[in-house]
């Protein structure tokens, strides 16, 4: 039986009308000016969006050690590569559909093929983005950083464990990508709440002596639908077990095979395209080791839209519903 850290979690998990709610940069913002109290050789750069990113709380406490490049996302690769080079810790910030999707490549060779010691923010990530529609919605994120060797990528679930990533990424050697979300969503994880790189999160477990129905790993804010998902499952007598997966790479391989053992059975939940993002990484670590019928849960094939944020998630899949369905479907696969 896992650790069950729904302890740990809000008292009001389940209440999204009372519930705290603050988007994920905030806690880039907060971790950014922490790792540079921590760290004097911490700087920062951003493309000209230091209050949409959060970066503007690091100016004004250092205004020394921040860097505003402008709109020019090479550059700021490439100048944050060179700054590594010399013993500085670098976090680079933009909108995520222009970092890392612009300069891709000046993050593969300047960065990562060099092993540089640069943090990369994505701010702005997924639908949730809204009415900034599909060439301001990044979808592709995780799938581009993903396969880059020496990459790290880090999808914080909430404000609270934004704040941690950005701090762990701060004293993490090497190249980490941080994804992060515009939209308020809620607060459903406390300072008590573990995170380290490379570890995932059990966040609601089955009862004691039982075991689950269906595993659903997933990460981001989606991680608080699954588990309203879960809760609604409980009531009709389906045990489920969530698990919360922040560090998407490097993956912890031995709690995600240990629940497709008990369950036999899979859902992931991203919002990210289905094609390359978490839940294709889930699929080869279990394609490996453990196979089990697993349903995805994300953006299928497919640009984002313009819109409200919440009607987004519903439209392109990602609600609650959306995933009780994929639990239904996931079950009649089965095996016996």
């Amino acid at each position: 039986m896992p650790i069950n850290l729904r302890a740990k979690l809000v008292e009001n998990i389940l209440d999204f009308q009372s519930i705290e709610q603050r988007p994920t940069r905030d806690g880039y913002g907060q971790g950014l000016v922490r790792a540079g109290e921590e760290n004097p050789n911490v700087v920062a750069l951003c493309a000209d969006l230091t209050e949409s990113t959060r970066t503007l709380l690091f100016q004004q406490k250092f205004p020394l050690r921040f860097l505003e490049i402008g709109v020019a996302e090479q550059n700021l690769a490439a100048v944050a590569s060179g700054l590594a080079a010399v013993g500085k810790v670098p976090f680079i910030s933009s909108y995520a559909m222009f970092s890392p999707g612009r300069n891709w490549e000046q993050i593969r060779t300047t960065i990562c093929y060099n092993e540089r010691n640069v943090k990369i923010a994505g701010a702005h990530a997924g639908v949730s983005v809204g009415p900034d529609g599909a060439t301001h919605q990044a979808i592709e994120d995780i799938a581009i950083t993903r396969p880059i060797a020496n990459m790290t990528v880090l999808v914080p679930c909430d404000v609270e464990e934004a704040r941690k990533v950005t701090v762990a990424a701060g004293k993490f050697v090497g190249p980490v990508y941080m994804r992060f979300a515009r939209e308020k969503t809620p607060v459903f994880t406390t300072a008590e709440t573990p995170f380290e790189i490379g570890k995932a999160y059990v966040f609601w477990a089955e009862p004691d002596g039982r075991k689950p129905d269906v595993a659903i790993v997933a990460c981001g804010p989606l991680v608080h639908n699954a588990i309203l998902a879960a809760a609604e499952l409980e009531k009709e007598g389906t045990s489920v077990r969530v698990i919360n997966n922040p560090s998407v790479k490097p993956m912890d391989e031995k709690t995600i095979i240990e629940a497709a053992r008990d369950a036999g059975a899979m859902v992931t939940v991203e919002e990210h395209q289905v094609a390359g993002g978490m839940g294709s990484a889930v699929a080869e670590v279990l394609a490996k080791n453990y196979p089990v019928p697993m349903e995805f849960v994300g953006v299928q094939n497919r640009f984002g839209e313009s819109g409200e944020p919440s009607e987004l998630i519903e439209r392109f899949g990602m609600g609650v519903k959306h995933i009780l369905e994929a639990v239904k479907r996931v079950r009649e696969r089965k095996r016996d």
